[in-house]
């Protein structure tokens, strides 16, 4: 299914404005393009940050369910995070059994790592899918686009691992 990534990227660049935390900026950000993409196959998306050091990762902002929290670093948000490596995961039982199943359901996923201005990664935004093969290298490409428009990430030319 087609994901209209232009007019997502307009409704947040009316959503975001100056001076909002970086709590505001997930919650905008979630809260925007989950009526955009849950008609597209996506089953869930949100946010998880982790401290300097932590061996963990903490949930934030979420549509639509919740999910697990705190989460280690060995399934697919943490290497996100500890690689500083976009995935781009079209079956899940491709990830073995470091995978976190917090929806079994779930058949694939798309992980983004959130690189403050020092360089170091200060969380990940997850989407989750039913259906397999949903996320592919243009979903992670717009989305992170759209990551650092909202002041959620800087811009990162590493490119997408799919898995």
């Amino acid at each position: 299914m087609t994901r209209d990534y232009d007019q997502i990227g307009q409704e947040l660049d009316r959503a975001i404005t100056p001076g909002m935390s970086r709590s505001d900026r997930m919650r905008v950000f979630v809260d925007t393009l989950w009526p955009r993409l849950s008609p597209t196959g996506v089953s869930w998306l949100g946010f998880y940050s982790r401290e300097p050091g932590a061996d963990e990762m903490i949930l934030e902002a979420r549509r639509d369910k919740p999910a697990c929290s705190p989460i280690g670093l060995h399934g697919a948000c943490g290497q996100s995070c500890t690689t500083k490596t976009t995935l781009v995961v079209t079956d899940v039982a491709n990830l073995g059994e470091g995978y976190v199943a917090c929806d079994p359901r779930d058949l694939s996923e798309l992980v983004i790592p959130l690189i403050d201005d020092s360089g170091e990664c200060w969380g990940v935004y997850d989407a989750d899918s039913f259906d397999k093969n949903s996320f592919d290298e243009r979903d992670a490409r717009e989305t992170l686009a759209m990551l650092v428009r909202a002041g959620l990430t800087t811009a990162n030319d590493d490119p997408s691992k799919v898995i």
